[in-house]
């Protein structure tokens, strides 16, 4: 039972983190939509045409902040390695640990940040890895600990033996 549970954490783990760095590039593109259609006009070709702009722009800005995103949660590792340790479930963990993780990767990473100003707000940072924390807990942080099983049945109470009344004396 243990090693089909820590073959499945193997599968779960990676994805749970796939999609947490998914959810935190969405919530930093969500946030910085404004600069993100900026540095796309002004790599266009002709300022008229938008759609040429974002087919230019867009996958240089996408791979951005995807980097920086991955880069950020790369701390993030090691609060997962404890929870997985540690058996430890709760959602608040989890959310602490992505939103710690990138505001670690924040101030860590000064030159990513520089040619486009993205990640220049440490308040959307700690947002998108708080998000990201919390992605990862509902795909794979919920069922933390291989060795330690999800829905096992509660133990059941040991009932103490009656005392023994004395024995009488002949």
């Amino acid at each position: 039972m243990s090693l089909g549970r820590l073959l499945l954490r193997l599968l779960v783990v990676p994805l749970g983190a796939m999609v947490a760095i998914c959810i935190a590039v969405l919530v930093a593109i969500a946030a910085y939509w404004n600069r993100f259609l900026d540095v796309a006009v002004a790599n266009a070709a002709s300022g008229d045409d938008m759609a040429t702009a974002l087919f230019i722009a867009g996958p240089w800005v996408a791979f951005v902040i995807s980097v920086s995103a991955v880069a950020m949660m790369l701390p993030a590792a090691l609060g997962v390695l404890i929870a997985e340790v540690f058996a430890i479930r709760s959602w608040i963990f989890h959310a602490a640990n992505g939103g710690l993780s990138a505001w670690v990767g924040f101030t860590t990473m000064v030159q990513m940040s520089r040619p486009y100003d993205f990640y220049s707000e440490p308040l959307i940072v700690v947002g998108a890895g708080i998000a990201a924390g919390f992605a990862y807990w509902l795909v794979a942080g919920w069922s933390a600990g291989f060795w330690k099983p999800v829905f096992a049945p509660p133990p059941q109470p040991t009932v103490p033996a009656p005392p023994q009344p004395p024995a009488p004396a002949a």
